[in-house]
């Protein structure tokens, strides 16, 4: 039985309250695609009789289910050539050279997905900077997913997932095969962690980050949760420090707590007030 008008926006609803990420209407069929195994789990026979049992059961653990799997979990290393140019070049040199004193950098991949950023963040420091790898450095992915957190975790991937971004000579320099997935080094893995996180929802205690990366996230967001996210980005950066967004995304429209820069042909945004030291455990 198929799915009524009334029932994807129901749906919807569910996705936006859990996640915030809005859905277009022209995008139902996902619906389908992405729930009707986890409706098969849960008990129901259709889609449809799934949406009544999450009005009626009100179980948490599946509306959390509902958002995790319509999140868009694209990625892949490297992704974005302009980008890492960017990074490469102008803003881990520069924070290098500012954190030469400390020997210490916090990295932040907010929306980290199944963890390729992270990791290929960690290789260009090693290639490009390779003064810091005796630097006390943590790059911290979190995503709203469960399941690519756990993913990123075991930092085991596909060929597949290798073959896109990665070149050659640093799969093999950072990665080791084991049958048909490849695993990232203990080198690396000493420099990522990984965990779960709403970025609508009250934040739980994180240090003051020198570099925040929140690409490909905002476009799902309402103006209203934009503006929070940015308010809790500038928070978390710091004074002197950086926020790289996805190429189709700005800061201006929901926020006057970034001004925009210009470098390496990308834009990067710097936060706007004076320099404020936090205290952290990380």
């Amino acid at each position: 039985m198929a799915c009524t008008d009334s029932d994807y926006a129901y749906l919807r609803e569910v996705v936006l309250k859990q996640s915030a990420n809005l859905i277009d209407p022209s995008r139902n069929s996902l619906f389908d695609a992405k729930l009707t195994p986890i409706a098969h789990k849960a008990g129901a026979t259709n889609l449809q009789d799934f949406v009544r049992l999450l009005q009626t059961e009100r179980r948490t653990h599946l509306h959390r289910a509902v958002a995790e799997a319509m999140t868009i979990n694209e990625t892949s290393f490297f992704r974005d050539v302009k980008t890492f140019n960017l990074l490469r070049e102008t803003i881990l040199p520069e924070l290098v050279e500012r954190r030469r004193a400390s020997r210490r950098l916090r990295i932040w991949s907010a929306a980290s997905s199944t963890g390729q950023e992270a990791y290929s963040i960690a290789m260009l420091l090693l290639e490009h900077l390779p003064e810091t790898a005796y630097w006390d450095i943590k790059i911290i992915g979190t995503d709203i997913s469960r399941r690519v957190v756990e993913y990123a975790q075991q930092g085991r991937y596909r060929r597949l997932e290798v073959n896109r971004g990665l070149p050659a000579r640093m799969l093999l320099k950072y990665m080791t095969r084991d049958e048909e997935e490849w695993e990232i080094s203990s080198r690396l893995r000493a420099m990522c962690e990984f965990q779960q996180l709403n970025l609508c929802a009250p934040l739980p205690s994180l240090p003051e980050f020198d570099l925040v990366l929140l690409r490909n996230v905002l476009l799902y967001f309402s103006q209203e949760d934009r503006s929070h996210v940015f308010a809790a980005m500038h928070r978390l950066t710091a004074a002197d420090g950086y926020l790289l967004l996805g190429n189709a995304e700005q800061a201006e429209d929901s926020t006057n707590l970034f001004e925009a820069e210009f470098a390496a042909e990308s834009f990067f945004y710097r936060p706007l007030r004076d320099s404020v030291q936090r205290k952290s455990d990380y």
